[in-house]
């Protein structure tokens, strides 16, 4: 039997899944193709509605060695272990004459830990939280949901928390799940057989493609400890967080709260001279920390510099000495030491790299209502991290809708450590950038209104002109209005001012949770929702219930946020263009990705509004308008109201 050409393949996929195969989803599938087969790296934009997923999985699954797939949100991971991969194999057995196996693989917390279930949780003696486990009838909401997990994990075959439907708190899940750093190991853990995290990395191991998390994939490159199994190939999806996530793995964090916590689970193992020294660095690093500032610390202050060795050094001792001490008469002392270590391990070496001072690393210190103040240090940059450790090796192949930004894939580029495209030299990956473009005909399907007239937005007051814009667009689109604005102040000052203007339900981020909002928005076409950060990515609403998408402002990153600020200052120093390097392609990501929510099926129509005149009148506002679909542009406010007008008089007279 002659092998199978790649359009058979992606033909009798497609077909499974009960779609039509694209012309952007057939080249997106030759050039994962040829990206694997030359073992180079590939940067694809593909829009949405391209069909990406079976873009990158039917050469996939063709290759015939693992092929890791790493995606950023848990939508999208279930979506293709539970119903992309199935139908796919399914369709390509036949073809391929072999079955390919996959599986999912997530970090160790994710998963039941059975040692916890049955032998109780290691707790500090005020805490007593688990007691409600053993409550006959617990009445507690904690208690409910740990007889529950009891109940669950006779069930479950896989352990992993997402399959636990209604899901439980944080708060519970903590109690029966540990870190990796908590873990006794299989082979110390008397449950070490039984174990699903174990279980999940086995069924990986004899996987042909192993869909994993952004986070996951940062902590296999990052820890030096291989999480995930061999692989030639890695995918990763939704492209545009990975940045963010491997920052977010590469942080670390020092708060009184968890200094205390590792103190009182350090005492029981050690003797009380080591356990004091601890507790006076802990007492002192806390006085410091009710009176620090927020803000980035470009110098640690002579005092809590002095306080912060001090944490590092008597935390080192108490590392040393649970190493060297066993307590007999602790019950279960193996698990009581491992998640004292984990905690002391966990102080020690944020302390250690704060107190160390690297021209690479950003110091700042944030404060909380309700947890108070606490230390963060993390990586200037960690493209040289991804460079290293991501591409080294191995063919990669990035994907999403919003990869080009500005008319061209350098700057996603050299955030993730590659060099401009065509750019060869040593140590520098060679790659290219691939845009498969999109079904939708955007021209036709969309417009882009830059409210010219409104005055430039300012960090502090009301905006009454942009109020009175917001009001009048969302009256002629009739409601069916997603409003994304730069901070969460901003979104409830405009729910309120329009709830006191106009008859149509305003929904608010944060008054219910995100899946019921967004329900609520899809179900009734008067209804507006309006919401921050998580809306300008994760919404997916086709039909007349998102006709119009407005953006309050161009979202910069806060002048004073700390760890932007330092990456932009670092590019200005190394002579180049920082505001365009930091500031100006972190709005071009997230403005492209707030826009893609208007147009999500081809009958789609509407309007795209940003309440900000720098979008139309500053030097950069180019750029930013060539980051966005190519929707047609205006920025005449007669012309949008009437079409926004005409758009909602069709839905109203097909009944929608």
């Amino acid at each position: 039997m002659t092998k199978p050409s790649l359009p058979e393949l992606l033909h009798a996929a497609v077909t499974a899944v009960g779609g039509t195969e694209r012309p952007g989803q057939v080249a997106m599938t030759e050039a994962v193709a040829g990206a694997i087969d030359d073992n180079a790296h590939l940067l694809v934009q593909a829009g949405t509605g391209t069909g990406k997923s079976l873009g990158y999985l039917v050469p996939a699954l063709a290759h015939g060695e693992r092929v890791v797939v790493a995606t950023a949100t848990l939508a999208l991971q279930r979506q293709l272990v539970e119903r992309d991969l199935p139908r796919t194999v399914e369709a390509l057995h036949p073809l391929l004459r072999r079955r390919p196996e996959f599986a999912m693989l997530k970090g160790r917390s994710n998963y039941l830990c059975l040692h916890r279930l049955h032998e109780g949780v290691p707790q500090e003696e005020e805490d007593g939280l688990f007691d409600q486990f053993e409550a006959a009838a617990p009445t507690s909401k904690l208690g409910k949901d740990l007889l529950r997990m009891r109940d669950w994990a006779d069930e479950t075959e896989t352990g992993d928390r997402d399959d636990l439907t209604p899901g439980v708190s944080d708060r519970a899940w903590g109690q029966l799940s540990v870190s990796s750093r908590e873990c006794l190991g299989a082979s110390k853990c008397a449950y070490g057989a039984e174990c699903f995290a174990e279980a999940a990395r086995e069924r990986a191991k004899l996987a042909d493609v192993v869909v994993t998390n952004h986070a996951l994939l940062a902590i296999d490159a990052i820890e030096g400890a291989p999480v995930l199994p061999q692989h030639e190939v890695l995918i990763v999806d939704e492209a545009h967080e990975l940045v963010s996530r491997v920052t977010g793995v590469a942080t670390g964090e020092l708060s009184p709260g968890q200094v205390n916590r590792a103190v009182r689970r350090a005492a029981k193992l050690v003797n009380e001279k080591v356990a004091d020294a601890l507790q006076t660095a802990a007492e002192s690093f806390e006085r410091l920390m009710e009176l620090a500032l927020p803000g980035r610390l470009e110098e640690i202050p002579e005092d809590l510099g002095y306080a912060i060795m001090a944490l590092r050094d008597a935390a080192r001792n108490v590392i040393s000495a649970i190493g060297s001490t066993r307590d007999k008469s602790v019950q279960d002392e193996d698990a009581v030491r491992k998640q004292a270590l984990a905690a002391v391990e966990s102080i020690h070496g944020v302390a250690e790299r704060i107190a160390n001072g690297s021209e690479y690393d950003v110091v700042w210190c944030e404060r909380h209502d309700r947890y108070g103040a606490s230390l963060r240090v993390a990586p200037l940059s960690v493209s040289g991290l991804l460079r290293e450790k991501l591409f080294s090796d191995r063919s990669v192949v990035l994907t999403s809708a919003t990869l080009k930004l500005g008319g061209d894939f350098n700057g996603v580029g050299a955030s993730l450590g590659l060099s401009p495209e065509g750019t060869e030299g040593d140590d520098v990956p060679v790659w290219k950038g691939l845009d498969v473009g999109s079904p939708f005909d955007y021209p036709k399907q969309g417009i882009l209104y830059v409210a010219r007239q409104l005055a430039t937005p300012g960090r502090q007051g009301s905006r009454g002109d942009m109020m009175d814009e917001l009001a009048e667009l969302v009256e002629a689109a009739g409601g069916r209005t997603l409003g994304l604005f730069s901070s969460m102040r901003a979104a409830k000052e405009a729910a309120e001012e329009l709830r006191g203007r106009l008859d149509m339900p305003i929904l608010l981020q944060g008054e219910e949770t995100l899946g019921e909002l967004i329900k609520s928005f899809a179900a009734d076409p008067k209804t507006c929702l309006f919401g921050t950060l998580s809306l300008w990515q994760g919404v997916d609403v086709p039909g007349p219930s998102c006709q119009l998408v407005v953006m309050d402002r161009i979202p910069f990153p806060r002048p004073d946020d700390p760890l932007m600020s330092a990456r932009q200052k670092a590019v200005e120093e190394a002579g180049g263009n920082g505001f365009m390097a930091v500031a100006a392609t972190h709005a071009a990501l997230l403005m492209a990705q707030g826009a893609g929510r208007l147009v999500r099926a081809t009958g789609d129509r509407g309007v795209v509004a940003v309440l900000d005149p720098r979008l139309a009148n500053a030097r950069y506002g180019s750029y930013l308008r060539a980051s966005l679909p190519d929707f047609w542009y205006t920025t005449d406010r007669n012309q949008v109201r009437r079409s926004l007008a005409a758009i909602n008089a069709k839905a109203e007279a097909d009944g929608q």
